[in-house]
């Protein structure tokens, strides 16, 4: 739980930690901070699901926020917030990568269907629809949104890694405190609201209920009044059709 601190407070308890080092204010720090990493496990809760308790995920997390207080600097004019929100986020996606869930036959599916949206993408110039991919892959539009489905957490660690890759303070070249980093990620940010107007309403309402309403699957599926299998291949093309966008963008 987040311990409170006034923001005076707490900046010179990171300018004594930084000169002293001390066990107990790093301890006080990671206290505060803490509501972080819990905060990140239980909105990327689809990506884990059924692979890792939140309580491993949670340790993982905690095991992050540890070394981001030693390694921040608080004159490179970012918040401490985002730069360990960032690493967070990483940290879960590679521990999830490294559990090597997804079955061979299905990671086969999954990159046929997207090389396919890719593929429509790049030629007609607007999103893929069902029936495109669906014919040039030579199945029907019920298998292929079965199989969307089964791979939601897959599109959905997939789309969370190309945003953290491609977030400029990532990048060791640019100095978190320049106008350059300040001008990229305003514009990836426009990239983003671009890639959820070439959506269809269902994909853009199911996107703007997971992401800025931070509903579950579950819970949206009520909302809607449709299964959450259908919640979540509607969940899974959308991203699909996100991660196409953006790809074309970071590649340009």
């Amino acid at each position: 739980m987040k311990t409170a601190v006034a923001s005076s407070v707490l900046d010179e308890m990171w300018l004594k930690y930084k000169s002293t080092h001390s066990l107990d204010i790093r301890n006080r720090i990671l206290m505060h901070y803490l509501g972080i990493v819990k905060c990140i496990a239980i909105k990327m809760n689809s990506v884990y699901k059924n692979k890792a308790d939140l309580e491993d995920i949670i340790n993982e997390g905690v095991l992050v926020l540890m070394d981001c207080i030693e390694k921040f600097d608080p004159d490179r004019g970012v918040k401490f917030e985002t730069f360990a929100s960032i690493r967070i986020k990483g940290s879960i996606i590679d521990y999830i990568r490294n559990q090597d869930w997804i079955p061979r036959s299905l990671r086969k599916k999954v990159k046929d269907i997207e090389d396919a949206f890719n593929m429509i993408q790049s030629e007609k110039g607007r999103a893929a629809t069902d029936e495109e991919v669906a014919k040039m892959l030579n199945m029907s539009t019920t298998e292929l949104n079965r199989a969307v489905g089964e791979a939601n957490a897959f599109f959905l660690l997939s789309y969370e890694e190309l945003l953290l890759n491609n977030t400029s303070i990532n990048h060791e070249s640019l100095k978190v405190d320049s106008t350059e980093w300040q001008l990229q990620d305003d514009e990836l940010k426009k990239m983003i609201e671009l890639s959820i107007d070439q959506l269809n309403e269902n994909e853009r309402t199911v996107i703007s209920l997971y992401y800025y309403e931070e509903l579950k699957l579950k819970d949206i599926a009520s909302v809607l009044d449709l299964t959450q299998s259908r919640i979540s291949q509607i969940h899974a093309k959308a991203l699909m059709k996100m991660k196409s966008f953006l790809k074309h963008y970071v590649e340009d």
